[in-house]
């Protein structure tokens, strides 16, 4: 058949140029290393190549240089992509290969003007059977480590090598004066050249299959990994809630005993009136106006003890786990319960400047414990001074777009030294501190998209700040 070549070159031109863009396809969602780029410059290579050859005899044979020219340059980047597997080719490698293809090229054109289509010939299969032992070479190398991959491109080399030196041999003992070009070749040397190019396509199916492993055996790491990394943060999750619920146990309990003085009142006023309205009862003499002021007093009492209780389960609700829409002014006062009568106790004065009118999206619980935290680090602060003056200012204000919430207080502060790791784990300057209750209130306020930091106080003394994005 008269285009049988040109028919040929084009089929696997185009199964080449497929095999290119499939590659293509499996490195998409990742950055290509060295290898990759020496497989897919050798298979754009390869498909142009055949691209050419299909097109030279219906156009220009300068075609046939050029197509042999990119051939020979699909074997040395396929040699090249082998000694990358190994270890990354040097600069000076990849400088050379280009100029050595280069003067290929212009050989090549040399002798398709000057020389005989055996001289071409043999010129092509010495180069190519150069690099193909190259590649022969290296993977014989890298079998020594991986003895199970890439066996079958080592024979399928081996097959190329050996076809390359069956066509030399053939045309060596036949008639080749009338031949001007491959495509007037003698069909048993032509039928040799069709199945060093089949071969070739089995070649780079075989360094898909390695490509598919290869990729195969990383998405399985990556899942393995994926799920070690989400066991990991489970587990750092529940490290960080056993964290949070000692801190809250810790912060807490340095209020429990003027927590326990300030329940006695309301509960000691109460006791009094209940006995006073049984003696009446007996005696007989409570009037309405009398029963009507106990009852008042006793209801009053009543709910001075729900409010400390009502205060003090909020910070213990483990049900409040979802962020909700609050009012910032709200948890600052549910905490200022709290922490009252420990101010009181120790003789403190507290300035509150609650001026917001935004709303955070919160977990109110966490909150209330980082707030808990920063008040009874000010306390313990001020009540190891001997001083007349002691003050905590709490402020809330409303920036831009987030609120503001300081607690200040007129103690020594904290010193420069300790400041860079004032905020880190098991960190404290307490002698009976944990080092949990600022690095944790760092941990909730950032999960929650907002900042905090320390910094002098004006006149001395520690000054904090948080910052919560706010909702409209």
């Amino acid at each position: 058949m008269q285009f049988a070549n040109e028919i040929f070159f084009l089929v696997v031109a185009i199964i080449v140029w497929g095999l290119f863009f499939g590659s293509n396809l499996l490195f998409r969602l990742r950055k290509i290393n060295q290898p990759e780029a020496f497989w897919l410059i050798a298979l754009a290579l390869n498909a142009t190549s055949m691209t050419l050859f299909a097109l030279a005899s219906s156009t220009h044979l300068v075609l046939v240089t050029l197509g042999n020219t990119f051939l020979i340059a699909n074997i040395v980047y396929l040699a090249l992509f082998c000694r990358s597997l190994r270890s990354p080719v040097d600069q000076g490698l990849k400088i050379v290969a280009p100029i050595g293809i280069l003067i290929f090229g212009l050989i090549f054109e040399y002798l398709r003007h000057n020389g005989t289509f055996t001289e071409r010939v043999t010129f092509v299969s010495v180069g190519a059977s150069i690099c193909l032992i190259w590649e022969l070479i290296e993977l014989k190398n890298l079998r020594k480590s991986h003895p199970k991959q890439l066996t079958f491109l080592f024979f399928t080399i081996g097959a190329e090598l050996a076809l390359t030196f069956a066509r030399l041999f053939i045309l060596y003992n036949s008639s080749t004066d009338s031949i001007n070009n491959l495509y007037q070749e003698a069909p048993l040397s032509t039928a040799v050249r069709w199945s060093w190019v089949g071969v070739s396509i089995l070649s780079y199916i075989a360094i898909i299959g390695y490509w598919m492993e290869r990729l195969s055996i990383e998405n399985a790491q990556t899942i393995r990994e994926n799920l070690e990394i989400t066991s990991l943060l489970k587990e750092k999750e529940q490290l960080i809630y056993g964290l949070m619920k000692a801190n809250k146990t810790s912060a807490t309990g340095a209020l429990s005993a003027s927590i326990a003085h300030e329940l006695n009142q309301p509960l000691g006023a109460s006791n009094l009136n209940i006995q006073l309205l049984k003696m009446k009862l007996e005696q007989g003499t409570l009037n309405p106006e009398l029963g009507k002021e106990i009852l008042e007093s006793l209801a009053n009492d009543n709910q001075r003890a729900a409010t400390i209780v009502k205060s003090l389960r909020s910070i213990f609700n483990e049900d409040k786990s979802q962020s909700e829409h609050v009012h910032i002014s709200n948890l600052v006062t549910q905490v200022l319960d709290i922490v009252n009568p420990e101010i009181k106790f120790n003789n403190i004065k507290i300035e509150e400047n609650i001026n917001s009118k935004y709303y955070v999206e919160v977990n109110s619980a966490e909150v209330i414990q980082v707030l808990l935290n920063l008040l009874n680090n000010a306390i313990q602060a001020l009540s190891q001074l001997d001083q007349p003056h002691k003050m905590i200012v709490l402020e809330v204000l409303d920036g831009l777009d987030f609120v503001e919430i300081s607690v200040t207080d007129n103690g020594h502060g904290v010193t420069s030294e300790y400041q860079p790791q004032l905020f880190e784990l098991l960190n404290t300057t307490k002698k009976t501190g944990m080092g949990l209750g600022l690095w944790l209130s760092r941990h909730i306020v950032t999960r929650h998209k907002g900042s905090i930091h320390y910094e002098d106080a004006v006149g001395g003394g520690a000054r904090f700040v948080i910052r919560f994005p706010s909702t409209t």
